[in-house]
Parts: C-alpha cells; sequence; structure tokens
C-alpha cells in the first residue's frame, strides 16, 4: 500500500489559500502509481486538516509501505512534522517528498533522518521507478539510476538529474476518485457553470521572470497533452463528475497558437457543453486566437500583468509591455471574452508610488475580476535570491521571505492590498457592471 498525502500550512501562516481545489500534482502521481499496479491512498490533509494524532491514526490503520507527501515551502514544516511522526508509529515506512520545495531544495529535505528520499522536478516517472525498486527489495541498487531522486549516499547526499517525460500522453488521469471530491470549491465566479474542475494540458515555460521559480519542475520547454487527449479526459470528467465549468491551470495556456486552435476544434467537434476560463500571457492573445477559444466555450482569460510600472516590468524580466497589456484587455473585450487579472505589490526595488501605478493601470484596463498579491520570496527565484542576498527582509518563514525595505514592509503592503481592492470596484461603472454580470440578488447576498 501507497499512501500520498499533503500538509496544512501552519495555523499562523498567511499563506493559506481560502479556495481549495484538489491536489492535481499528487493526483496524477497517484493515476502512474495505480497504472503500474500499486494500491495507492490519498489523504489531501491541506483540504482536511487532520490532526498530528490523527494522522498518526491514520497511518497505523493504512499501515503504508511508502508514504509520498508533497511539499512546498510554505508546508515545509509541517511537511517535516509528519514524517517524523509517521516514523514514530512506523519505522519501516519508507517517507518520500516531492513537489515544489524537494525540487529546489532537496537538502533541506534529506538533513532529517525521518525523510528517506526526495523527488526532484515531476514526479510520475520517478516514483513508479523507485516504488518498484522498493517493493522488489532493490532499492539500494537501483536508486542511482532513478532519473530526479535525491538520497542519502554514505555521508553525503546524492542527486540524479531529472528527466522531463516529452511523451505527456502516457500519464494516466489524476486519480480524482481517491480524493473527496465533493468537498472541494467546485464554484468559480469566472464562469456561471458549476461544478468547476481543474485541467493542466500543459507544462514548462521559456520565459525568465525574476519571481517565478516553475521551471525547476516543469523545465523551459512547453509540453502538451495532445487535443484528443485533452477531450478524453474532459469528457472523463462530465461522464463521472458532472463537471460543467474547467480551469486550464497553467501559466502559458496559448502559447502555441496552432496547437491551441487545434484543441478549440477537437472539443467544438466533441460537443462538449462546457464553459471554460484558462491563464496566459498579454503578448500571447490575437483576435483569431481568441474567437476560436470564445468558440469552443472559453469565457474568460486570466492574464499576470503584475505592474502598471515600466520600470518594475523589466525589473522582474516579465518581458511584455504596458501596451501589450492593454491591447490584449481590448481584444478581450471587443470579442466578448471576459478578463481577470492579478497584480503584484511589496517587489524589492518597488515604490509606493510603483503600486499606485499599478492601481491606476488596473483601473485603466478595467478587468472583470482582479486580484492585488502580496509578493513574498520563494527559493528557486531570481528575486528570492536577490532578497537574501540583500537582506531584504523582515522574516523568513520556513524558507518563505516576507520583503522590508526602506520603502515598505509587510504590514503596510497589506494595508495597501486591503485599500487597492475595496477602493477598486467602488466607482458606479464598476457596480453596474458587477451588478450586469452576476444579477442583482447574489452581488447583494454577496456584501450583506
Amino acid at each position: 500500500m501507497i499512501l500520498l498525502m499533503t500538509t496544512d500550512p501552519p495555523k499562523e501562516s498567511p499563506w493559506g489559500l481560502g479556495r481549495r481545489f484538489p491536489p492535481l500534482g499528487l493526483a496524477y502521481v497517484a493515476g502512474a502509481l495505480e497504472k503500474e499496479g500499486f494500491s495507492v491512498k490519498m489523504l489531501d490533509n491541506y483540504l482536511l486538516k487532520k490532526s498530528i494524532e490523527e494522522v498518526k491514526q491514520e497511518v497505523k490503520r493504512i499501515s503504508p509501505k511508502i508514504l509520498g507527501i508533497t511539499c512546498g515551502s510554505v508546508t515545509y514544516g509541517r511537511c517535516i512534522e509528519t514524517a517524523k511522526a509517521v516514523k514514530e508509529v512506523l519505522p519501516s515506512c519508507k517517507v518520500v517528498v516531492g513537489g515544489w520545495h524537494p525540487s529546489y531544495l532537496p537538502e533541506s529535505m534529506l538533513q532529517h533522518p525521518e525523510i528517506d528520499y526526495a523527488i526532484m522536478g515531476e514526479g510520475e516517472r520517478a516514483i513508479v521507478e523507485l516504488a518498484n525498486s522498493i517493493s522488489k527489495g532493490e532499492e539500494d541498487s537501483a536508486i542511482s539510476k532513478i532519473p530526479g531522486l535525491a538520497y542519502r549516499h554514505g555521508t553525503k547526499i546524492a542527486k540524479n538529474d531529472p528527466e522531463l517525460i516529452s511523451d505527456l500522453d502516457g500519464i494516466p488521469f489524476p486519480a480524482r476518485h481517491l480524493l473527496p471530491m465533493h468537498l472541494y470549491s467546485r464554484e468559480m465566479e469566472y464562469l456561471s457553470g458549476k461544478p468547476v474542475d481543474t485541467m493542466n494540458v500543459i507544462r514548462g515555460c521559456p520565459y525568465n521572470c525574476a519571481f517565478c521559480e516553475t521551471k525547476k519542475i516543469w523545465g523551459s520547454k512547453c509540453r502538451a497533452f495532445s487535443p484528443s487527449r485533452v477531450v478524453d479526459e474532459l469528457n472523463h470528467l462530465v461522464s463521472n463528475y458532472g463537471t460543467k465549468g474547467i480551469y486550464f491551470v497553467g501559466d502559458n495556456f496559448t502559447i502555441n497558437k496552432k496547437r491551441t486552435i487545434e484543441l478549440c476544434k477537437a472539443i467544438k467537434k466533441a460537443n462538449i457543453d462546457l464553459e471554460w476560463v484558462c491563464d496566459t500571457r498579454v503578448d500571447l492573445v490575437s483576435r483569431e486566437l481568441i474567437k476560436e477559444m470564445k468558440a469552443a466555450g472559453c469565457r474568460t482569460i486570466w492574464f499576470g500583468v503584475e505592474s502598471g510600472s515600466p520600470r518594475i516590468l523589466e525589473k522582474i524580466n516579465k518581458q511584455i509591455t504596458v501596451q501589450q497589456a492593454i491591447d490584449a484587455f481590448k481584444l478581450c473585450d471587443e470579442e466578448d471574452v471576459r478578463t481577470a487579472s492579478s497584480f503584484m505589490l511589496g517587489l524589492p526595488g518597488e515604490t509606493v508610488e510603483d503600486m499606485e501605478t499599478t492601481f491606476k493601470f488596473a483601473r485603466k484596463l478595467d478587468p472583470d475580476w482582479v486580484r492585488f498579491n502580496i509578493f513574498v520570496g520563494y527559493p528557486g527565484s531570481d528575486l528570492y535570491d536577490e532578497i537574501m542576498a540583500k537582506g531584504l527582509y523582515e522574516r523568513v518563514e520556513d524558507y518563505v521571505s516576507l520583503v522590508k525595505t526602506d520603502e515598505f514592509d509587510y504590514a503596510l503592503v497589506e494595508k495597501i492590498q486591503t485599500r487597492f481592492h475595496k477602493n477598486f470596484n467602488r466607482s458606479l461603472k464598476r457596480i453596474l457592471r458587477v451588478i450586469r454580470r452576476d444579477g442583482f440578488l447574489r452581488v447583494l447576498r454577496r456584501n450583506i
């Protein structure tokens, strides 16, 4: 038996998410293990928030041979705490960690004796090979050949170079059947239909944004599931989970125009009655593309604009211009596709004046939904290295850094964020727009 789990963030942490989605990455790993004949259970403790004692009881009951924990920098401390608890009740269990943090800093995981292995990068292939070697009693001879595996070799830590999976279609569907789907937030303000589920259709990013560390897992080359595979999974979701809407998770949904149009045509041909939202960049859309996407069910496009200051856009190496953002939002408005946009506040090198410029620019773009996010530094990104080297932080929580400069501290940025969110929708134009979009009664209930 293999148990795969997530951990919840610390109770006092500001990094917890309000909305809960199924852990897709872990579900992919579960699906890969099941395909190879392993018995798998999943415990999404980010959702369920079981205490350590309850986790111990669950481990005693299941008695897994292998425990896989997905770990981010925010949940690093919880991950270590969980691994220690598991070893207390089941010392023979092999504890394997994967996810964002082990991909950046596997040494920080393996410094704890309770962690047996860390997987760097994509986990589907590595966990299957590791599970096979453990089940056959061949792990000592096999581990040096498993791509992406970090492990102890005598007194040192050895790391095998990761290998990206070239044919994504070979990965089975995420094992959603192992998760309590009825407990997740299966609705989304960007879509009118529900329930809404998440899907991943592309991996990898060729860009070099200074705030981002995604390439450490997915690589710099974009790889995509084929249109036919995507359609098969959409049909699977509709048939098995009653899905009415899809959020295509991934930063560069439209990076390959030809492939995106092929996918849209395949969705239309399959007569799948779904509406969907996707993430992309403002420099990766065109009128032709938006028309095809809308005809295939796209209702909203989420753009990561990040800043209204050209200086800050250059600082974070976003490789877009404010004019490209204006053009993209204008196209969507003309083609009647709704827009959502995210901006970052509190970047190192930013001023309060830059933040005000971002707010004014957000008002100019006038997206249907907007989110002003407070920047925090995560290991693996260029900005994190700068923050740590220059001491531009007020504290570090499990490797996550809260920025502090001569201009601002975290508390001030929180106040600015609150003010921006409050003020963004306060104009009469915005209020009428929201009422037209969501309906008067729904808006009234939400505000009450």
